[in-house]
């Protein structure tokens, strides 16, 4: 019984993820005329991009504004209800507006045209209803009409939030485009999290310097290698030949798989065992890609090295963790 309730579950979970997706794929066969006039609008907006919308409108339209705004468009959410107590004052005649509602009838949301006309603003309309009161005011109209809510009561706003979530991502990134907004543009927003830090943190400003970086010559003994690993406490030296061009690093997992295929160590060269040509950064890479590169590679360490492959330092796991990029 517990396994055929679990099935059926499932099922219902599979098949809400198809009403959905196939939801959205419907919104491609909508794409013209109108959602180009929406980009040019926004695009050639003087003010501001205003999002309002009721009820689970409302909450995707502040998702909306929240993406708009960290891709360069800049947007804020105006709840429609309080709007006509006041909070109308933020808007201006050169605003654009785009309000959001399935059914296109919402009086909150109707109530708030007659100041958008006052300040002769532009009007977007997301809607399911192309013939509904709210559609006929707009400039453009976006449809975002559902056949059927993943809801089994076809009476939860799910399929109809969820497209209308992914008209307004479509808008935004087309927006981003069309504006040429770089990665650079985009990390301005976003100082904080992994994200930004990853991009914002170089290797150089993470990295164990020339001054205290750990490094041997190819031809220390093996043993001598492994008292200088321990005592620097990195897990790992950088290895340089006598040119101090780097030639490969000497990690634990080095050592141990040393000492399991060897019985006699004492002869052993850093060159016999260590691992050539690993994996490098330049001090001016991004921390981001030094960490997509240790876990690429299943690797705690990477090399600095310059343009002439000396090595100028090291930078660890831990010292992305400790910047939080990690």
């Amino acid at each position: 019984m517990l396994i055929e309730k679990i099935n059926k579950i499932t099922s219902l979970a599979c098949e809400v993820f198809d009403i959905e997706a196939n939801a959205i794929l419907k919104l491609k066969d909508r794409l013209g005329a109108q959602f180009e006039e929406a980009i040019k609008l926004m695009l050639n907006c003087r003010g501001t991009v205003i999002v309002t919308g009721m009820g689970k409108s409302g909450l995707i339209g502040r998702k909306i504004a929240a993406t708009l705004s960290s891709t360069g468009t800049v947007s804020y959410f105006l709840h429609p209800a309080e709007s006509t107590h006041g909070d109308s004052g933020i808007i201006t005649s050169n605003d654009v507006v785009i309000a959001i509602s399935n059914s296109g009838e919402t009086i909150e949301l109707l109530n708030v045209l007659p100041i958008i006309k006052r300040f002769n603003c532009k009007l977007i309309s997301m809607t399911g209803n192309i013939n509904s009161t709210l559609a006929k005011a707009s400039d453009v109209v976006l449809n975002i009409h559902v056949e059927k809510e993943a809801c089994p009561l076809n009476k939860a706003p799910t399929a109809s939030t969820t497209v209308t979530l992914a008209m307004g991502d479509a808008l935004a990134i087309c927006l981003l485009k069309e504006r040429g907004f770089t990665e650079d543009d985009f990390l301005l927003y976003h100082p904080s999290g992994a994200l930004g830090r990853g991009h914002i943190f170089k290797v150089k400003d993470l990295m164990i310097d020339s001054s205290n970086m750990p490094v041997i010559n190819q031809n220390t003994y093996f043993l001598d290698a492994v008292r200088y690993i321990s005592d620097k406490k990195l897990g790992c030296t950088i290895v340089k030949n006598e040119n101090n061009k780097l030639e490969g690093i000497l990690t634990d997992g080095d050592i141990r798989r040393t000492l399991l295929k060897n019985m006699k160590v004492d002869d052993l060269k850093v060159s016999d065992v260590m691992t050539k040509n690993p994996k490098t950064v330049f001090e001016n890479d991004l921390a981001a890609k030094a960490l997509a590169l240790m876990e690429k590679y299943s690797i705690t360490s990477l090399v600095c090295v310059n343009n002439v492959n000396e090595p100028i330092g090291i930078v660890h796991i831990h010292d992305l963790l400790k910047a939080k990029v990690a």
